[in-house]
């Protein structure tokens, strides 16, 4: 059922399929937020429980593809309803795990659900909108991605801190609950289909003999260089502001919070401008990227110059997803646009375990100084990825070259 151009746009239903990706993601990044706590409480390592984000997200990259396959028949909003139930079952498993293995089994079990929801909601948005609001649409449902950073990490992170990280994830999974609900109540079936005819690479399953492949194998290495150097930083984040920055414990959540809020500011930015000036937007994001991480680096020392520093980290980055999923749409032809989602999700959630890998490795070896250093050089060579492939990209796939 795709949206002709004429159709009203449908914002209620984009919010409520916002506020599932908002569960999601806080689901996914709830570690950051409570790193200390969850390693104090089960007497592991920081860069351990940095890897529960890692292996989250390689569970992610391992099984996106086949399950794409696996379920391509499966109605789509049926579909998005079972996988919120199975992200609230990893929720309260997480909330009742007694040690580090079984914690981290709770999280392979979330980044099953995960995979397959992204694969799916990704093109579940275009085919509620026409092309023409795809960037606008794509904007608002991906902004529950910037509101988890806004509310969802940094409210778990206050629960986690003031009653204990256990409870952070009993709330989350209430939370997802919630959205399941309003999702069998409000989100329309839609039709989908999928080509008969399949090659498989990796994780990633892709018809074949498709030009537009190539196109969208550029935008996924861009996720995927772009993300890691992000994500090697964030990660750590909270360890990063007690030790370097010299913010108190009890006011990571806060620092957490207005970086979310300036990453909502980034995704109004995608969402207003993205349609008319795709490359720009994208491109000038990638390069406030590098300089805002460095200026953390440099200058944030304080809870207030932390703050400001961040807020423009954030507001950097808040709008890349929403770009990236545009793009990729845009990059993909009719026969694959339904698996693009599973082509980002599966590079969002490489570059989100590897950096949070890398990042366990520079802070074992070098120390958590180090980190954004590191982190800045890899999204620069990101942006050079970028830049340097722009043309290949638009050549694979031109009739939608000039909008992405």
């Amino acid at each position: 059922m795709s949206a002709p151009s004429g159709e009203r746009f449908p914002l209620f239903r984009l919010l409520i399929l916002a506020g599932a990706i908002f569960v999601s993601v806080s689901s996914e990044f709830l570690p950051t937020g409570l790193l200390p706590d969850i390693a104090e409480g089960l007497q592991v390592s920081e860069s351990r429980v940095g890897l529960l984000v890692s292996l989250f997200a390689f569970t992610v990259v391992i099984s996106t593809g086949p399950l794409t396959l696996l379920t391509r028949r499966f109605s789509r909003k049926w579909l998005l309803v079972v996988l919120l139930g199975v992200f609230a079952i990893a929720n309260v498993a997480a909330a009742v795990a007694p040690t580090y293995e079984l914690l981290a089994a709770a999280r392979i079990l979330g980044g099953l659900a995960h995979g397959l929801f992204w694969a799916v909601a990704s093109p579940y948005i275009a085919l509620l909108v026409s092309p023409r609001q795809l960037a606008r649409a794509v904007s608002v449902t991906t902004g529950g991605g910037a509101f988890a950073f806004i509310f969802g990490v940094p409210f778990t992170a206050a629960i986690g801190h003031a009653l204990g990280w256990r409870l952070a994830f009993a709330t989350m999974a209430a939370l997802v609950v919630l959205f399941a609900v309003l999702t069998v109540i409000f989100l329309p079936p839609v039709e989908h289909r999928v080509p008969k005819q399949f090659t498989v690479t990796g994780s990633i399953v892709i018809p074949a003999k498709d030009r537009s492949v190539f196109a969208l194998t550029i935008v996924a290495v861009t996720v995927l260089i772009i993300a890691t150097g992000h994500n090697l930083f964030y990660t750590y984040i909270a360890p990063w502001s007690i030790a370097v920055a010299g913010v108190p414990a009890d006011l990571v959540s806060l620092l957490l919070l207005f970086y979310g809020i300036a990453g909502g500011v980034g995704v109004v930015i995608a969402g207003v401008f993205g349609d008319r000036f795709p490359r720009l937007v994208l491109n000038l994001m990638a390069v406030s990227l590098v300089v805002c991480i460095v200026l953390t680096a440099l200058l944030a020392r304080g809870l207030v110059p932390a703050i400001i520093v961040m807020m423009l980290w954030g507001a950097a980055f808040g709008g890349l997803p929403a770009m990236f999923h545009t793009r990729a749409l845009h990059s993909a032809s009719a026969r694959i646009r339904d698996l693009s989602g599973a082509v980002v999700t599966t590079a969002f959630n490489s570059a989100i375990g590897l950096g949070a890998l890398l990042g366990g490795v520079v802070l074992d070896q070098l120390g958590i100084a180090v980190i954004p250093w590191v982190a800045a050089a890899v999204v620069a060579a990101g942006l050079v990825w970028v830049l340097s492939t722009d043309r290949a990209r638009i050549a694979a796939h031109p009739g939608d070259g000039p909008h992405g």
